[in-house]
């Protein structure tokens, strides 16, 4: 279940917001799935799970996450650089996958993914493949942090509006300073005003969405309520929908 992996580069977005670069054994995996990392703390192994950003091609796996202040292991994790040791499960899990949603709507469909925080991670990684530009009209990420100095990895974001400049819409939210070109507002309110989809200059339907949400409890239930209102359902796989997400903690 557990193998070794080194650190072959971190990066610092802020000063608790970090990227890890790992080299280590994984089995194949899907985009959007997760795996966890472990340290033994006082002869006991603490575990966290983190979503892959990197692609299954990449040749690192890549890690976002946030140092918790009291936390058990990620402040273990900041502290980390290029060379250090870090335990990693051999096989990836989790349900935040393009294989989850329902395969009759295609190329006339929209795929939103609202994401806050480290959570824009297995978004990053299913985006990092052809699936998503192959199979919807149109994709748009909604990443919403609270200052500009927590969004990470805006480089390879406005990469990908460049590549897929017809498909792709990023719509930021940073909610406790003014940003130019960003949304002042909570996601659930962006979303109940139509602020974001006047951004997206396309329209949240049953008939031509899927919504995919990963981040904290509270931006989820509040914007799932939101959607419920504009006719979308939670998918399952014995009743298709249009929702399908994964709480961050």
């Amino acid at each position: 279940m557990w193998t070794t992996g080194q650190v072959v580069e971190r990066i610092d977005w802020n000063d608790k917001l970090f990227t890890l670069k790992i080299k280590s054994d994984l089995s194949p995996f899907i985009a959007g799935q997760f795996i966890k990392l472990s340290q033994m703390i006082d002869d006991r192994r603490v575990a966290r799970a983190y979503s892959l950003v990197n692609g299954p091609d990449a040749q690192y796996l890549e890690v976002l996450a946030v140092t918790v202040e009291g936390g058990q292991l990620s402040p273990r994790l900041h502290l980390l650089e290029a060379g250090d040791e870090i335990e990693v499960t051999t096989a990836a899990a989790g349900f935040m996958t393009l294989d989850e949603l329902p395969k009759e709507q295609q190329v006339s469909s929209d795929l939103w993914f609202l994401a806050t925080g480290t959570a824009v991670g297995p978004f990053i990684s299913i985006m990092d493949t052809k699936e998503p530009w192959q199979r919807f009209r149109k994709v748009i990420l909604v990443y919403g942090v609270r200052e500009k100095k927590d969004l990470a990895y805006l480089d390879k974001l406005h990469e990908l509006a460049s590549r897929y400049a017809d498909q792709f819409r990023l719509i930021l939210s940073v909610t406790r300073e003014a940003v130019n070109g960003a949304l002042m507002e909570r996601i659930p309110a962006a979303l109940a005003s139509g602020d974001i989809e006047k951004m997206a200059e396309t329209t949240l339907s049953p008939e031509h969405s899927q919504v995919m949400l990963c981040g904290n409890p509270g931006m989820i239930s509040e914007s799932v309520e939101v959607l419920k209102a504009k006719g979308l359902t939670k998918n399952l796989r014995r009743v298709p929908g249009q929702i399908t997400m994964e709480k961050y903690w």
